[in-house]
Order: C-alpha cells, then sequence, then structure tokens
C-alpha cells in the first residue's frame, strides 16, 4: 500500500520552485506557438420583412445553440427634459420575461428548462439585450417563448410591484459603493445630461413608475425593425433564419428602435475631485477620446492601449502596482458606442498615495509617446490581442456576443475572421503614431473619488485638478 503522506526525507511531490529549476539553474521558457488563424465561419446574414436583422453562424463545436437579441433602446425625449425613460426601462426589462397573455413566469421557466435552456433580458442607455441559450433541439422552443414575450407580454401587476421595490433598494445601496460613485461622476463630466450619462435612475423615478408606463414603453419602444438577432451553434445558418423567420415574423411594430443620439466629443482637461467624507481608498478615472473599431488606426491604437495598461504586463500595472504598491488594481481599455469610442483609465488606490497614483499615471502616458513601445513590447501585446480574441470568440456564448456587438457597430463577421491579419500587419512605428495622438496626458479628463480634506493639499500641489 502506498503511503499518502510522504515524510520530508522521502517526497513524492516537488515544489513549483524544484520544478522550474535544474542543477544548472532556471528551465528555459518554451517558446510560444504560433497564432493560428481565425476560422472560416459559415453564416447568414438577412434582414426580415418585419426588419429585423438576423445573423446565423454555425459553431458546431457543441450541441447547442446560443441566441442573442439586441434592441436599440434609447431615450426618445431631449437630454435635461427630466425623461423618466430609465426608470420604466429598468422595470421593463427586469419584468418583460415573468409572464405573458398564455404563459406565466412558471409556464416560460419550465418550457425553458426542459430543453436545457434560459432567458434573460438587460437594458442600458443604448440598448435591451436579450441572452439565452438552449440545446440545439430546443432552438423551436426559445424562439415561440422570445416570439410570446415580444408580442404578448403581460406585465403582471404584482410582478410590477415587486421589481419595482426591489429596484430602488439595489439603487440605494448602489449608490453607496464607490465605483459607482466615481463612474457616475465620470460619466457627468464627460456627457452631461446627455442619455447616455444616465446609466441608472434616480430611485424615486422607479418609485412613480406604473405598470401602465411599462406597457406603453413596450409597444412604443420594443420594435424588430433597427434590432440584431444574432443565433449561434450547432445549427444551419438557412434553415435557422428560416426558423426564426417563422417565429419572429408577427413582432411588428410602427418606426424604428430608438438609437443613442451622438455623444459630446471628450476633451482633455483637469480630473475633477469629487468629495467622499471619510473614504480611506480613492478611485481615480481618467478618459479621452479615441476612434471606433471601423478606424483603420484602430489595431495600432488597440496594441498602444496594451502596452500602457491594457494587460497584467503593462507600463502602468508595472509602475503603481508591481513596483510602487500603489494599487492592487488598475488598466486602460476603450469603450465603445454606436457613434464612436473613448478610452478610459481605472486605478483605485489608498488615501495617502492618490497623488502619487495620479502622478504615474499620467507619466506614463507621456512616456508612452516619448518613449515609444519596443518591438518586444509590441510583439507581446499583439500575441495577447490576437490570443484574447480566438479565445474569447472560440465558445458559442463568446462569440455570439462578440457578433452582437460589433454588429451594432457597423462591422460583421468578415471583420473578426480578417482582425487577427490587421494585428499582425501593425508596425512598432505604427503603435508609436498612435501613442503620440491619443495617449498625450493633455486630451485626458476625469473624476478621482476619494476625502477631500486627506487628498486637497497634495493634488494641488500636482496641479491639474478641479475642486468642487
Amino acid at each position: 500500500m502506498t503511503a499518502s503522506i510522504s515524510s520530508p526525507g522521502n517526497k513524492t511531490h516537488r515544489t513549483a520552485e524544484e520544478i522550474g529549476r535544474t542543477s544548472t539553474g532556471s528551465r528555459p521558457l518554451p517558446e510560444l506557438g504560433s497564432q493560428k488563424a481565425a476560422a472560416e465561419l459559415s453564416s447568414v446574414d438577412t434582414v426580415l420583412p418585419n426588419g429585423l436583422r438576423v445573423i446565423a453562424v454555425r459553431r458546431s463545436t457543441v450541441p447547442m445553440v446560443e441566441v442573442r437579441l439586441r434592441v436599440p433602446f434609447a431615450d426618445p425625449a431631449s437630454p435635461g427634459t427630466g425623461s423618466r425613460h430609465a426608470a420604466t426601462a429598468e422595470i421593463l426589462a427586469n419584468t418583460v420575461l415573468t409572464g405573458t397573455a398564455t404563459r406565466s413566469r412558471v409556464q416560460i421557466d419550465t418550457e425553458l428548462a426542459l430543453v436545457g435552456g434560459e432567458l434573460d433580458s438587460v437594458v442600458d442607455p443604448e440598448r435591451l439585450s436579450f441572452t439565452g441559450n438552449a440545446l440545439a433541439s430546443g432552438l423551436g422552443t426559445v424562439l415561440e417563448v422570445l416570439a410570446d414575450v415580444l408580442t404578448n407580454a403581460s406585465y403582471p401587476a404584482d410582478e410590477v410591484e415587486r421589481e419595482r421595490g426591489r429596484l430602488v433598494e439595489r439603487i440605494t445601496i448602489a449608490r453607496s459603493q464607490p465605483s459607482v460613485i466615481a463612474r457616475e461622476a465620470l460619466q457627468k463630466v464627460l456627457y452631461g445630461d446627455h442619455p447616455y450619462a444616465k446609466e441608472m435612475p434616480e430611485a424615486d423615478e422607479v418609485a412613480a413608475v406604473s405598470r401602465e408606463d411599462v406597457v406603453a414603453l413596450h409597444a412604443k419602444a420594443l420594435l424588430p425593425r433597427g434590432s440584431v438577432f444574432v443565433v449561434v451553434g450547432d445549427v444551419e445558418p438557412s434553415e435557422a433564419v428560416a426558423r426564426i423567420g417563422e417565429a419572429l415574423g408577427a413582432w411588428q411594430g410602427e418606426g424604428e428602435a430608438v438609437q443613442l443620439p451622438p455623444l459630446p466629443a471628450v476633451k482633455g482637461g483637469d480630473v475633477l475631485l469629487v468629495h467622499r467624507a471619510g473614504a480611506v481608498q480613492s478611485q481615480i478615472r481618467l478618459a479621452a477620446q479615441a476612434i471606433p473599431r471601423t478606424d483603420e488606426r484602430y489595431p495600432a491604437l488597440q496594441l498602444a492601449n496594451l502596452v500602457y495598461g491594457g494587460f497584467f504586463s503593462s507600463r502602468l500595472v508595472e509602475n503603481i502596482r508591481e513596483d510602487k504598491g500603489y494599487t492592487y488594481s488598475a488598466r486602460s481599455h476603450p469603450e465603445f458606442t454606436i457613434h464612436g469610442a473613448t478610452l478610459l483609465i481605472d486605478a483605485d488606490t489608498a488615501s495617502d498615495v492618490t497623488a502619487a497614483a495620479l502622478l504615474e499615471t499620467r507619466y506614463e502616458l507621456a512616456r508612452l509617446g516619448m518613449v515609444p513601445p519596443s518591438q518586444s513590447e509590441v510583439d507581446v501585446a499583439r500575441s495577447y490581442a490576437i490570443g484574447t480574441l480566438l479565445t474569447s470568440t472560440s465558445s458559442q456564448s463568446g462569440l455570439a456576443s462578440f457578433v452582437v456587438n460589433i454588429v451594432a457597430l457597423g462591422l460583421g463577421i468578415d471583420w473578426l475572421v480578417a482582425h487577427p491579419e490587421r494585428l499582425q500587419a501593425v508596425t512598432p512605428e505604427q503603435v508609436a503614431a498612435a501613442a503620440l495622438e491619443f495617449f498625450a496626458p493633455g486630451n485626458f479628463t476625469g473624476v478621482l473619488v476619494g476625502d477631500a480634506e486627506q487628498l486637497k493639499p497634495k493634488l494641488a500641489a500636482l496641479g491639474g485638478v478641479a475642486f468642487q
């Protein structure tokens, strides 16, 4: 019988350090494997008579299907008019699947469960999204349930009342969270009273929403024309499109779903200090104007962002996390809307090093342009970008989500397939040009949330910070 626990003198397992070393020193790391090109995807892209765009993609890795429905759902009211659209939309998204004229909430859940499926819905200032999946054999059931919800959602009064109370409570809790405070403050600085700035309604607005308001918004705004439906899975694309057309053909409506109006351009300027009394940590949130994925400069910008702060081996992380220990998490990333894009920088720091962290963040912005990324940095960022793209779209779920998002930005599956080649073609000189153009410290503005009494002396000395 083999002993389950070894004595120190009779070890049966080696430590990680022992595995990584030999008698002559550390084991060399193996070379990275070559990146595989994105596979060709069998797909159909068409528009139904009711105006709904349908994209079906075959990916038969498992006998499942993923469905995504994106409905533009922006506030049609003019900025500053006091619209309760955000509040009504939140309640709609949370109650649209709670019953129809022919199905109760329990019946909806049961029918989906019998085919290994589920449906969910969420809303933001730009869109109402339905996300679902099921066994491939259950696609018909998912489509039947979804069609019933889109055309006959009943919004039971008790469900609306219950969700209204829950939402008020969730909003109250959320608005006490530092990350939410920082996000709302940043959106206000960037976009003022534009509808995109209102990602969360006010609690009193939610409390005032009636069932009749929700029903009216469904009839007025949940429209097929301008919307996109994506299905990815173990299906024949042409057959899937025919089934979707048959199931969702009865979904009708006057007009077209409301797209988000253009956002104002982000202009560089001072960082606004937002006081949060007694805070022991600060939230740094910076933003600058960027370019959409359709721009030919985007691949170079993508790599420049990765070098700056887009992954763990980036310059920003190396500086303020690994070297100085100012933060546990720092990152930079693009954020896209149908009209454009912004570059965002996020970092949370202890109060006593907030000014120092902001200084180093700005320093790395300037250094990216003055000391351009080396060939090695570009190559590492390129491998990461291609690898994460291929990995994130290798599953049915990841591919469905990616496709429905890029389609809304004016792109298609051909863009996804060709993007690794675009990244491969980017030169260090192009990355250096993107760094100079987009990462100049003067391009950025933003907010800093923390205890003003602790932070103000050092931030005032640092400069570039506005105080309320």
